[in-house]
């Protein structure tokens, strides 16, 4: 432990000659930090990230590097809540090649995006691809199905000359439900409902539902062999595990019976389980046997993510040094409890702004809480190290950007979701520094627009939250025992603290961010 502490010691000489001017901005910091919010969001938009993935060389395309020949064989397919910008742009790129598509998208996103003014994501009238609305709140339902039916049939009728596209974002999982016959929709969902309400991991429910499907776990890609796939994904898992997103439907991961049984069994389900269920899960083989060419031609299949938590996070720290900050990147994995979230941007935001070197026991509570945050020990110690260096060497003022999902433990009903509980959790650690624009800022938001049911997708904070709650007879207390942070930064202030940023149109998960002025040292 001494060993990691000591590199967060001064530098008196660097201190001393090392000093830079900070950039000027009139922008006030909460102003700066939006606009930082709304970088993160503009550099993951479907059209966008489509467009930067695909290199049109007159009659072939450059996709991660690979070249691939059209011949007009080219096919779409697409699930999930972005993709139907990602579609529409796809088309305008590659459209006079296009045979055929079919995507399933959410439940009345055509005329959503129609009344937000978005015509950019939409298809034009004379598309050859097929739009399916379906999956009601976020929950499989019978249009999803003869969607995802329709994607099958599609791939099913390819050959070696077609070319499949295939575009993923997050909410496909919902939007391709295809499960093995005799299963009905209703009994699988039944199934992973009452694995998830006994506590099963993410990693077990996917196991599971690929068991029962027919396009997951790599089996679309199964039923467009001998085709050419390949797969350009808006990742919103942390991690970006290609298995994961929308349940891998092109990436190959064989389940056999056995594992499934025994995680049911683990649960204490197997007795529960409906007899169409059984029937499949009681069957010898594999969903389907692999014949030799397909496990030869496995390179025929390519998985490409274009846009994620990383590239958001990588394009608004481009636009906080344009706004006059030093961008430091933290992680984009942050997870667990919102409560133990809070305290490390608590903590590091003190580390930060300590006037004098700070005291080694902010630095090992923050490595303590590493492993409960999804943050690796390396990633703490080198952004604490940066911190240390910018307060030492007088850089200015930083940005401290991380991302991931956090979780919120729900005690209440009230409205909020965890970016707005973080912010209100955060400000609470800020407790006692400065106010802006001498103390630090605070951003939590989603990138999909919206943090729970509201229309908010976070909140900014600082400071002097709890006093300027107090002095509005907001009791913070009431508001977190009842998840009601909507209803507390609805109240307060007028609502000025809320990130209200509309439909953005995507989703890589959250953006959080620190934002610290430059730090006025006392050099011993």
């Amino acid at each position: 432990m001494a060993r990691v502490l000591s590199l967060f010691r001064p530098q008196p000489f660097l201190a001393l000659v090392g000093r830079r001017k900070p950039t000027l901005c009139k922008m006030s910091m909460d102003s700066r930090a939006r606009k930082v919010f709304v970088a993160a969001v503009e550099a993951v938009q479907p059209d966008t990230v489509v467009r930067q993935s695909i290199e049109r060389k007159e009659d072939s395309v450059i996709i991660n590097g690979q070249k691939f020949t059209l011949k007009h064989n080219l096919h779409l397919v697409g699930f999930g809540k972005a993709v139907l910008g990602m579609a529409a742009e796809a088309e305008r790129i590659v459209g006079d090649h296009l045979v055929n598509g079919v995507i399933s998208v959410p439940h009345g996103i055509q005329q959503t995006l129609k009344q937000h003014g978005k015509d950019h994501l939409l298809l034009k009238e004379n598309s050859h691809i097929k739009v399916m609305e379906g999956a009601k709140h976020n929950l499989p339902d019978s249009d999803a199905q003869k969607a995802a039916e329709g994607i099958k049939q599609l791939a099913s009728e390819l050959t070696e000359k077609d070319l499949l596209l295939v575009l993923i974002s997050g909410g496909g999982s919902a939007l391709l439900p295809a499960p093995i016959p005799p299963i009905s929709l209703q009994e699988k969902l039944d199934v992973t409902r009452k694995l998830a309400a006994a506590g099963a991991t993410i990693q077990e429910l996917n196991t599971v539902r690929r068991a029962l499907s027919f396009l997951k776990g790599g089996g679309l890609a199964h039923y467009a062999h001998p085709a050419q796939v390949v797969a350009l994904i808006l990742s919103d898992v942390i991690g970006d595990p290609l298995d994961l997103i929308a349940s891998g439907p092109t990436v190959r991961s064989e389940v056999w019976p056995e594992e499934v049984l025994s995680i049911l069994e683990q649960y204490k389900l197997l007795n529960s389980l409906p007899a169409s269920v059984k029937d499949v899960l009681g069957r010898p083989s594999p969903r389907w046997k692999e014949n030799k060419d397909e496990i030869e031609k496995a390179e025929n299949v390519l998985n490409a993510v274009i846009g994620s938590n990383s590239v958001a996070l990588k394009c608004a720290g481009r636009r906080a040094r344009e706004l006059g900050f030093r961008p430091v990147v933290l992680s984009p994995g942050v997870c667990g409890d919102v409560r133990s979230v809070s305290r490390l941007y608590g903590l590091l935001a003190r580390f930060a702004c300590c006037q004098e070197e700070p005291p080694p026991e902010i630095a090992a509570e923050v490595l303590r809480l590493g492993p409960e945050v999804g943050v690796e020990s390396w990633d703490l110690c080198r952004t604490m190290q940066v911190l240390d260096e910018g307060r030492t060497e007088g850089w200015g003022a930083t940005c401290l950007l991380a991302g991931g999902e956090p979780t919120v433990e729900l005690t209440g009903k009230g409205q909020g979701g965890r970016n707005q509980e973080l912010a209100l959790r955060v400000g609470l650690e800020l407790r006692g520094l400065q106010l802006p624009p001498n103390g630090p800022v605070f951003l939590s938001g989603g990138t999909d627009g919206q943090d729970g049911p509201t229309e908010a997708a976070g909140a900014i904070t600082d400071g002097g939250l709890y006093e300027e709650a107090q002095a509005q007879g907001l009791d913070i207390n009431n508001f977190l025992t009842n998840n009601d942070s909507y209803s507390f930064f609805s109240h307060l202030s007028a609502g000025q603290h809320l990130l209200v940023p509309g439909l953005t149109c995507t989703n890589v998960m959250d953006v959080h961010m620190l934002l610290i002025p430059p730090i006025p040292i006392n050099i011993r």
